[in-house]
């Protein structure tokens, strides 16, 4: 009887052991699941810092990059509307030497011609005068052609008689010198040319000298 309740006590001992045992292990299972569960956390929020790091850190050189973009089209923009006022300016200055040169083609000879009008005039007064001799009237003859000649040749430099007798009076091409009272002519018309005016490929170079109606 007694042996009995050894071999009972002693397979009691031997499951309370087996019980311990077993305990203990469970213990450490779960504390090394529970470790490495701290552990994965650990390595995830790591892994969640260096993500947003690199999310801050490509769109601080998105807008760096859009900054530079945004400059350079500037400055494109500026290098190309100074090309354009460039380019302005060099077509304007083209025309303007252009326009120049051909003023002074045409103008080239006004100083000349501003002479010849006198002699002009001289012939024109000449001719006005009576002659009743042969010799007279040869010289008239000759003084005509020469005179013909020289109106041909400042025709041809682009001189033209201004039309003043019996028209409007026009400040811009008219000098009007006198004054007078006529019941032939409506107020302001030329009715007498005192001395024919010129112009020179279109300018003015001697107004006409007139006498005006009042």
């Amino acid at each position: 009887m007694a042996e009995q309740v050894n071999k009972e006590t002693q397979n009691n001992d031997v499951e309370s052991e087996e019980i311990k045992n077993t305990e203990q292990a469970n213990t450490a299972t779960g504390e090394g699941t529970s470790s490495e569960a701290t552990v994965e956390s650990e390595h995830a929020e790591s892994s969640n810092d260096e993500s947003s790091d690199s999310q801050d850190s490509l769109l601080k050189k998105i807008a760096e990059q859009t900054a530079e973009i945004e400059a350079l089209k500037a400055q494109v923009d500026e290098n190309n509307n100074r090309w354009l006022r460039t380019q302005a300016d060099f077509d304007n200055f083209r025309k303007r030497t252009t326009k120049e040169k051909a003023d002074s083609r045409k103008f080239r000879a006004q100083d000349l011609v501003s002479d010849m009008l006198e002699i002009l005039d001289n012939f024109q007064r000449a001719l006005a005068v009576e002659t009743v001799s042969e010799d007279g009237q040869a010289l008239k003859k000759g003084m005509e052609m020469v005179l013909s000649k020289l109106e041909n040749a400042l025709k041809k430099e682009g001189v033209e008689e201004i039309p003043s007798l019996h028209q409007p009076f026009d400040p811009n091409v008219h000098q009007a010198v006198m004054q007078e009272e006529s019941a032939e002519h409506e107020s302001g018309t030329v009715t007498q040319v005192l001395q024919a005016g010129y112009t020179l490929n279109g300018r003015v170079i001697r107004p006409a000298m007139v006498k005006v109606s009042s």
